[in-house]
C-alpha cells in the first residue's frame, strides 16, 4: 500500500524534510507562496536522495499532490526548482557562517563559532547539505559548496591576516592558512554528515584544538572557550 505524503506546513519549509514518500498525496488549498515553499521542501528531500538526474517531475508532483503544470508555473522546469533549492540552502549556510565570523571575539572563538555553524547546519538541514555537496547547478558550474567555501575562505583570510600581523608573522601567509583551515573544517563536516559521533560540540572542540595548537601542542581534553 502506498504511503501518504506528509505535506510540510508553510512555516516548516525552511527546515529539513526527510523521507518524502512518492505515493499519492491529498491536495490542499494553498496560496501561491505556500505552494512554492511546499514544492521547494519536497524537491529538497527528493533531490537529496536521488540527485537532480534521478528525480523526475512526476515524483515531485505526486509527492506534492499537484499536477506537473503547477511545478512548471512556479519554476519553469525541474532544473528551475533544483536551482531554487540550491540557492536557498546556499544562502542559509553562508549567512550562518558569515554571522559566526562577524561578531566581536578573539580569532580562536570565531573559528569555533564558524565550525559550530557548519556542523549545526549539517545537523539541522542534512538534505540541504547533501545537495550542496553533490551536484553543481548551471548557475554555479564549479559547484555550490566550492563557491560557498570560497566566500568563507575570503572572510577567514582577513581574520588570519590580522592575527598573523599582530604576532609578527607574514600577513600574506594568512591566505594560505585560510585555505588549510577552511578545508579542514569542510572535510570534517563531510565525514560527520554520516558519522554524527561524537556530537558537534566535541567535533568543533577537536577541530580547533588541532588548528590552534598543532599536533605538538594538542590538549588531551579540548573544550570550547566560547561556551566557558
Amino acid at each position: 500500500m502506498s504511503k501518504r505524503t506528509e505535506l510540510p506546513r508553510p512555516e516548516d519549509t525552511a527546515g529539513p524534510l526527510e523521507h518524502v514518500s512518492t505515493g499519492p498525496a491529498v491536495r490542499i488549498r494553498m496560496t501561491g507562496q505556500q505552494r512554492k515553499s511546499q514544492l521547494i521542501g519536497i524537491g529538497r528531500a527528493l533531490f537529496a536522495v536521488r540527485g537532480l538526474d534521478g528525480t523526475t517531475i512526476e515524483e515531485i508532483a505526486a509527492s506534492a499532490g499537484v499536477s506537473k503544470p503547477v511545478i512548471y508555473e512556479h519554476f519553469g522546469s525541474k532544473e528551475g526548482l533544483y536551482r531554487q533549492v540550491v540557492e536557498t540552502e546556499f544562502r542559509i549556510l553562508l549567512d550562518s557562517i558569515t554571522e559566526a565570523l562577524s561578531t566581536e571575539a578573539k580569532p580562536r572563538v570565531l573559528v569555533e563559532r564558524a565550525a559550530l555553524a557548519l556542523l549545526g547546519y549539517i545537523e539541522d538541514r542534512t538534505d540541504g547539505f547533501r545537495i550542496l555537496m553533490r551536484d553543481a547547478p548551471p548557475s554555479q558550474p564549479e559547484g555550490a559548496f566550492s563557491t560557498l567555501l570560497s566566500h568563507v575562505t575570503a572572510r577567514v583570510e582577513h581574520l588570519l591576516s590580522d592575527e598573523f600581523a599582530r604576532r609578527g608573522f607574514s600577513a600574506a601567509d594568512g591566505a594560505m592558512y585560510a585555505q588549510m583551515l577552511v578545508g579542514m573544517v569542510a572535510m570534517t563536516g563531510q565525514w560527520w554528515l554520516d558519522s554524527r559521533t561524537p556530537d558537534k560540540r566535541a567535533v568543533a572542540a577537536h577541530l580547533v584544538n588541532l588548528a590552534w595548537n598543532g599536533l605538538t601542542g594538542l590538549q588531551k581534553e579540548p573544550g570550547l572557550r566560547s561556551e566557558a
